[in-house]
């Protein structure tokens, strides 16, 4: 998908700010058994198309809304993904304003998720 340079731009400066992880480090926090909220942000087309295993779906559009309820605790581990990385990483930037201490975007979202070879539903 070709992004406009605008919102390049502010990916860019929003990726200053926000941690990532790579989807081999959340796969290993699986492996491990590990506790953290896996968040899908990207549409709901999308997720119902396919999505992580073990993932739950707010979307982008609302998770400012509905994030306190899904995850009271605002420092909960929280991994949020999106079809590349860069909705995610808006939605983290979002999320730490919201009071949200330990929350990640993971790089290459979705789709590198699929390349790695990672569970899908």
């Amino acid at each position: 998908m070709k992004h406009n340079p605008g919102f390049l731009q502010l990916v860019e400066s929003v990726k200053q700010r926000v941690k990532e992880c790579t989807t081999a480090e959340v796969k290993a926090r699986f492996d491990r058994g590990e506790r953290f909220h896996f968040i899908d942000v990207r549409e709901d087309h999308e997720f119902a198309a396919g999505h992580a295993r073990g993932a739950r779906h707010l979307g982008k559009g609302i998770i400012e809304r509905d994030i306190e309820t899904a995850v009271p605790d605002k420092e909960a581990s929280i991994v949020l993904y999106c079809g590349g990385g860069f909705r995610s990483a808006l939605a983290a930037d979002a999320l730490q304003q919201l009071g949200y201490g330990n929350v990640v975007s993971m790089d290459g979202g979705i789709r590198a998720w699929r390349e790695a070879g990672y569970p899908i539903e």
